[in-house]
């Protein structure tokens, strides 16, 4: 064990093995040996270039392990006496270290058993086969042991081995137009044809066979060493009688993933023209100057929007799709809505396909940013059917549908020619499994974008299905790709594999991070932002039941009864907005009967994968309570809850965890409790899960976290339920924000003094509100 360690480790002075090409030999003299294992020996008789071939060389040297340009030739260490001035310091007998240490290379390289059988070895002489196995089998080997080895500087270059090239000629589309029918797109064909090439050196068909006549692995061609291998050159000679047409989707898998069959010849690259070829290149973005959003868009983009858009115009013009994967609050939803506001009429109508949650936003996004667009939403039990559902559709520029509906209406909208298919909150056909997934992968439609706040590089087989989406068939089938990318990267960390993927889904995925610092210049250091909610079913009914027995109780009362009253139907209309559970006072289950509920938990995934923090706060400690214990349980982690109930200790525990460095990442506090004199920096997220409609109150909640001490961008949430007394507020509480304190006061009083028709008007229920 001790020897084969010290064998293994080495020591200070290790053996150093040079191979010289020929040119730079001289014939072999004393003290070298012809290599005696076959296929190592000189060159016999042949035509003058297999002699030079022949004329390889191995020589010996002892070089320093930790000076390794302090290089000694094993000439000069056999004529020595003693130890060398050199190599002094390092040992004392240069004679027997360099046996030893030839004889501890000899275990790994038998080829050198020839020259150990002389008395003073210094070189060994090859053929052209043994030199070229010294290159691919013995120098690696030795290499690895420890071993210095010195190889021509040709050996390991493009330009030393045969490559293919290819390049592809297609129709170009210029970026900035328009995507129709004649776009690129994943299934066009484009023209192609092979080029062989050592290096920059193209080669023709005549010269692939002369240098396959020759049967040699290294020959010398136009003044350079080569390496030919007979596999490739047959392939090369196949390939060269080779060409035609290919899909756009097999051209970008090919030119992309650059990935080598090792029984095949190697590519090279992969070129065509126009905008495809900047796409190759991995240029496209580089060369996308921001664009201004159409005169329809009737709102301000940042830089990095407008760059946004350029990226999603210039796919547009390829008719190839993309993966707008933003951080959570970097206005995902304005960039689509400037790309699509610069359509044509004649394109066609783009279908957005997103949670229920979202129906309401998208709907009220298009109508305050590309107010010109006409927006039709598909869904509930009411929706638009057969002949109708057709004619609204040739009027709408964009029809806002649910997932479940996509997957239950699939054979009506497959019947559209969608010019664009829009998914929000794409993780929602991550599993290809699904019948919602492979519905909307089977939409038809000549731009398709997915849009997610979550990194896609998480799960593989997730990105596979919403690649396969947004471009269908560039990553080549599931269980192809399973086989090539996620086993690989998954279980054995091949990171050859993962550079592989970056490379072909690079160009079509765009994600930018707040904590990037050309981003988070573009932001404002508050982003405040109304997330509107959608009401269930049970949560509508319920809705609607208060109003309409607390009404003809407020229409029979005055004075303060009716002020009372009035108060009173605002609460219990706002914890119906809540949950049902807080309304009814029952301990039953919280999970899929609230809109608001469900966007709190999209809002949180993305937090929590993220790796950032949030503050929930309500003004119900009840709800509190519910919503800690609900969001531990759905996340598996730790979420504290501060109410007036927690003693000051306990309290100041709380916040002493938040804080830490690994302490839990989400807080729910009730407004009167934990609204005023906390320090919670850790959270650069704040989400009002009910409002008080006192703006002072919610702006002092929120400097929880926005306030010295916080180093990040503070992203703030208020949660309105669409089509409710909540939403009307909301936009009364706007209009009037320059005076909110003087009408608003403390609380809710000024709304007790509303007639009776106006608490009409405010309490009703608007359809659109319910989600199916």
């Amino acid at each position: 064990m001790a020897r084969w360690q010290r064998d293994a480790a080495g020591g200070a002075v290790r053996a150093c093995f040079r191979l010289v090409e020929p040119g730079d030999v001289e014939p072999a003299g004393a003290g070298s040996a012809a290599a005696g294992s076959a296929g190592a020996g000189s060159a016999g008789a042949g035509s003058a270039g297999e002699r030079e071939a022949g004329h390889w060389r191995v020589e010996f040297s002892l070089q320093a392990a930790d000076e390794p340009s302090l290089v000694v030739d094993a000439d000069k260490v056999w004529r020595s006496r003693g130890a060398l001035r050199a190599l002094a310091r390092h040992l004392d007998a240069p004679q027997e270290t360099l046996l030893t240490e030839l004889g501890r290379a000899s275990r790994l390289w038998p080829d050198l058993d020839g020259a150990l059988r002389t008395a003073k070895p210094s070189t060994l002489d090859l053929d052209v086969t043994g030199a070229h196995r010294f290159l691919r089998e013995g120098a690696p080997l030795l290499h690895a042991a420890g071993f210095g080895v010195l190889l021509p500087t040709w050996w390991g270059r493009p330009g030393s081995r045969l490559g293919a090239k290819l390049r592809a000629r297609g129709r170009r589309a210029a970026p900035g137009t328009v995507a129709t029918a004649s776009a690129v797109g994943m299934g066009s064909l484009v023209e192609y044809d092979w080029e062989l090439a050592l290096g920059d050196e193209p080669l023709s068909e005549k010269e692939l066979r002369e240098l396959a006549k020759l049967k040699s692995p290294l020959v010398r061609l136009r003044g350079q060493w080569v390496e030919l291998d007979a596999r490739h050159l047959a392939a090369g000679l196949k390939l060269l009688r080779s060409g035609g047409e290919m899909s756009v989707g097999e051209l970008l898998h090919l030119g992309l993933s650059m990935e080598d069959d090792p029984d095949a010849l190697p590519i090279q690259a992969v070129t065509a023209d126009g905008a495809l070829g900047d796409l190759l290149a991995g240029e496209a973005e580089r060369h996308l100057a921001p664009i201004d959003p159409p005169p329809g868009f009737a709102g301000t983009l940042r830089p990095y929007q407008k760059r946004g858009l350029a990226w999603l115009t210039f796919l547009q013009s390829l008719g190839l799709g993309g993966i707008l994967a933003d951080d959570m609050g970097l206005g995902k939803t304005v960039q689509l809505l400037a790309l699509i506001a610069g359509d044509e009429a004649a394109v066609g109508p783009t279908l957005l396909v997103c949670p229920m949650s979202l129906v309401g936003n998208w709907e009220r996004e298009a109508a305050k940013f590309a107010p010109g667009l006409r927006v039709h939403v598909h869904h509930g039990a009411d929706r638009a059917r057969g002949a109708d559902f057709a004619a609204a559709v040739r009027a709408a520029d964009v029809v806002v549908t649910t997932y479940s509906v996509a997957a239950r209406d699939a054979a009506a909208l497959g019947d559209v020619p969608w010019h664009r298919v829009v998914v929000d909150e794409a993780q929602a056909i991550k599993n290809a499994a699904t019948r919602q997934a492979a519905a909307v992968r089977a939409l038809p439609a000549r731009h398709r974008v997915a849009v997610t706040g979550t990194p896609v590089e998480n799960r593989l087989a997730d990105l596979w299905s919403i690649m396969d989406f947004a471009n269908p068939g560039l990553l080549g089938a599931a269980a192809a790709f399973k086989k090539r990318y996620a086993e690989p990267v998954e279980r054995h960390g091949d990171e050859e594999a993962a550079a592989r993927l970056r490379r072909i889904t690079g160009p079509f995925v765009l994600r930018r991070l707040k904590t990037d610092k050309t981003i988070i210049s573009d932001l404002p250091e508050k982003l405040e932002m109304e997330v509107l909610c959608n009401l269930t079913g049970e949560q509508a009914s319920l809705y609607q039941a208060v109003v309409d027995d607390m009404m003809a109780k407020i229409e029979r009362s005055d004075g303060i009864e009716r002020r009372g009253l009035v108060l009173a139907t605002m609460s219990k209309l706002k914890q119906v907005c809540n949950h049902p559970a807080q309304f009814l006072h029952d301990d039953t289950r919280l999970a899929g009967r609230s809109g608001k509920l469900a966007r709190l938990e999209e809002i949180l995934e993305e937090v929590l994968a993220a790796g950032e923090r949030a503050l929930m706060f309500t003004q119900y400690a009840e709800f509190g309570g519910m919503l800690s214990a609900h969001l531990s349980a759905r996340f598996g982690r730790e979420v504290l809850f501060l109410h007036g109930g927690v003693s000051k200790k306990d309290r100041d525990a709380m916040v002493a965890r938040f804080q830490g460095a690994a302490g839990p990442p989400l807080f729910v506090l009730s407004l009167k409790a934990g609204g005023t004199g906390l320090t919670l920096t850790a959270a650069n997220h704040v989400v009002h899960v009910d409002r008080w409609w006192n703006p002072a109150v919610e702006d002092q909640a929120t400097d929880r976290a926005f306030r010295i001490g916080q180093r990040r961008a503070v992203q703030v949430r208020k949660f309105v339920c669409a089509g409710t007394v909540e939403e009307k507020v909301a936009g009364m509480i706007r209009e009037k924000r320059g005076l909110a304190a003087k009408i608003v006061g403390t609380g809710e009083q000024w709304l007790t003094e509303l007639s009776t028709s106006d608490l009409r008007r405010l309490f009703a229920l608007e359809a659109g509100a319910v989600v199916e």
